[in-house]
């Protein structure tokens, strides 16, 4: 429990470092919400920190045992070293069925969750957003929209400002700058809008020239996240991912139009596969959610036999070779990830490789070592 303890915080610092730290430290978020998103990030991190724990501990366990020549006296006593390993495979089977269940629902209802509250502190901290002497770039939201950056020589706490300059781009050719003495700000929570206005604003549209707007002018930003009524693939449970590959298998796969192709090589490459398959990402996670939960079996049947080989007292050498383990286990993993465009190879299989590989040796090295090989 304490391994784990230590992974699940290591994990946690290095996402709040990267992105809730510093909302909180520049006065963006509020504590609240920032204790709210760690609570959140906490069950998705077990589903990494769970097969690592386990991994870390058995190595560290059994090579004191064995440094301790407690091993021997086992031996000596008749009891063999498959004996002495079985409850602790039995519980890194029943460890499995814990890691399954929050590898396909908790951990990504919790990561959906999280992503919609980075959304709901966007608009929340809308107010801060707009620092005196910064340039503040408020990208579209929805594909179509205006992207823009505003900056403000004086903001009072009032959202009162001096000096504005508001820079719109509308798309490569058209943007335009607008300048105006005065202005102020309010924020639209319910429909996550910034309504800057601002007073005697002049314009120069580009395309075009100088243009006025009046003695008030009012601009909309909208600051909802693009696609945050959507799920990525990563996110979704196990029963969302098998409803999208239902619906991603009654659609054709798209056909590849090999007389727009130039070059002669991508025509030949392309001989033998013609379509377009969508629904292989959508099997490589499902596959990656199922196979990864019997991560904890595999760690731990090839971290009893390393334990006892290794027969350190040190601490260091067990984590370095978990640690080890694990990059490679991972490794493994993202290169069938990154294999999704090409269904012919069967990626989604390669899912269950780092497993496989890690069972098989475990199971060799704790028959060797069952016989005082």
């Amino acid at each position: 429990m304490m391994t784990m303890m230590v992974f699940t915080f290591v994990l946690l610092v290095g996402s709040a470092l990267r992105e809730l730290l510093p909302l909180l430290v520049n006065g963006q978020a509020s504590f609240l919400m920032v204790a709210k998103a760690f609570a959140l990030l906490i069950p998705f991190l077990f589903a990494f920190a769970l097969p690592m724990a386990m991994l870390t501990s058995t190595v560290l366990v059994f090579g004191r045992f064995s440094a301790d020549q407690e091993l021997t006296a086992a031996r000596a006593s008749g009891v063999s070293l498959v004996s002495l390993a079985a409850p602790i495979l039995m519980f890194g089977l029943l460890l499995c069925g814990l890691s399954a269940w929050i590898n396909m629902q908790i951990a990504p209802t919790c990561r959906v969750a999280y992503n919609d509250l980075r959304s709901q502190m966007r608009v929340a901290l809308a107010n801060f957003r707009l620092p005196e002497g910064e340039y503040v770039d408020f990208p579209p939201a929805k594909p179509g929209e205006s992207a823009y950056t505003i900056y403000t020589r004086k903001n009072d706490r009032y959202q009162n400002l001096k000096d504005v300059m508001l820079y719109e781009i509308e798309d490569a050719t058209n943007n335009r700058t607008v300048l105006a003495p005065t202005g102020h700000f309010e924020v639209d929570t319910s429909s996550q809008q910034l309504i800057l206005t601002l007073t005697n604003a002049t314009s120069n549209i580009f395309p075009g020239g100088l243009s006025f707007f009046g003695t008030e002018a009012k601009f909309i930003v909208d600051l909802s996240s693009p696609g945050k009524n959507t799920v990525g693939v990563t996110d979704m449970t196990f029963d969302q991912l098998q409803n999208e590959l239902r619906k991603r298998r009654i659609s054709p796969p798209i056909p590849v139009n090999k007389g727009q192709l130039s070059d002669q090589a991508k025509k030949k490459k392309l001989q033998q596969r013609t379509t377009v398959d969508f629904t292989e990402p959508i099997r490589i996670q499902i596959h990656k959610q199922v196979a990864f939960s019997f991560a904890c079996f595999g760690f731990t049947l090839i971290g009893i036999p390393l334990g006892i080989r290794v027969h350190r007292r040190e601490t260091n050498v067990g984590v370095f070779i978990a640690l080890g383990l694990v990059a490679i286990y991972y490794t493994i993993q993202v290169v069938g990830q990154s294999l999704a465009s090409h269904s012919q190879y069967a990626p989604h299989l390669l899912m269950w490789v780092p497993n496989l590989i890690f069972e098989a040796i475990g199971a060799v090295l704790l028959w060797r070592a069952n016989r005082g090989i």
